[in-house]
């Protein structure tokens, strides 16, 4: 028995080394497969470094890095949409929450007519160079909220409360894009903001029953403009609309003067003409002319002289023979 002991033994001795070796191998290759290749997602790029210093970025799928720590992978999101919100946190189930003194800083501003305002908004954005966006900025989420509420601040108290609840909103939105999409390229952060989105735009709920007032008095306010300028535009036109007519009227009544007076100084200065060639007979004429229009309207009326020597040969001005 001893003897098949130390038996088993010798061969178990003699089979060990290679064991280990063989163990070793595949240990190394183990290390040298996981060391050396890497997946990168399809919405992904993968930075490599090489002893801690930027060598390349690669593409999706299947890649492969020198192993054992020289060549350093770090996947980025280059093709996700990323959200930081202001003023607010969404929970579980849309539910939101904003019970904290951060995001009562965040979201409160002064606005350029000197009130107060609680803005509430959304960034969206996308991560465009990687590397820069690796090794550039150290705390790049606070760089990214910092600059965002810089931003927001200012575009809010450049302009009236009711304006930035109301008609400047769109503005706002885009200027704060253009503001900070400059503002992270001049610091190489490597993103691209897509979207700005005012989200909640309200008074503190301190003062809000005096504003819902000031608001309303105001909407009064427009409502009665309106109603006057539409009580204007229905009186103005029709009161245009007469004193044209009357202008024409008496444009009319001056032509139609102009007219007369310019015929009868026509008919004074031809009977003018006459009178030189012939006094005596122009000046019976222009008698009996008279006289015929100064009895024309009167019947059965006969001219004589007081002397009656001289009687007319029309005896009866009035049509009557």
């Amino acid at each position: 028995m001893n003897e098949e002991k130390e038996t088993s033994k010798k061969k178990q001795m003699k089979f060990s080394p290679g064991t280990f070796i063989l163990g070793i191998i595949v240990l190394f290759a183990l290390i040298l497969v996981f060391t050396s290749f890497f997946i990168v997602d399809a919405t992904e790029q993968a930075v490599i470094t090489r002893f801690g210093r930027y060598h390349k970025t690669l593409g999706s799928g299947l890649q492969f890095k020198l192993p054992f720590g020289i060549d350093k992978n770090y996947n980025i999101p280059v093709k996700v949409v990323q959200t930081e919100q202001f003023g607010y946190k969404t929970i579980k189930g849309g539910i939101t929450n904003k019970y904290s003194n951060e995001m009562f800083r965040e979201s409160t501003m002064l606005t350029g007519d000197l009130n107060i305002v609680d803005v509430e908004w959304i960034i969206q954005y996308r991560i465009v160079d990687p590397s820069a966006w690796l090794f550039n900025v150290k705390d790049k989420q606070k760089t990214i909220r910092d600059i965002s509420q810089s931003v927001i601040n200012t575009l809010v108290g450049d302009r009236a409360i009711l304006d930035v609840m109301t008609t400047e909103r769109s503005n706002i939105q885009n200027n704060a894009v253009e503001m900070m999409n400059e503002n992270f390229k001049s610091l190489g952060l490597g993103i691209n903001i897509i979207t700005v989105q005012l989200q909640n735009v309200v008074p503190p709920a301190d003062v809000q029953a005096a504003f819902e007032d000031v608001n309303k008095a105001s909407q009064d306010m427009e409502r009665f403009i309106n109603e006057g300028l539409e009580r204007y535009n229905a009186e103005i036109p029709l009161a245009k609309g007469v004193a044209d007519q009357q202008i024409q009227i008496a444009e009319g009544y001056a032509i139609n003067k102009v007219n007369r007076a310019q015929g009868d100084v026509s008919r004074f200065l031809a009977v003018y003409e006459e009178y030189r060639k012939a006094p005596a007979v122009t000046r019976d004429r222009l008698y009996l002319e008279a006289m015929e229009q100064i009895f024309k309207a009167k019947q059965n009326t006969t001219l004589i002289d007081k002397k009656l020597d001289n009687m007319l040969p029309i005896k009866n001005l009035g049509g009557v023979q």
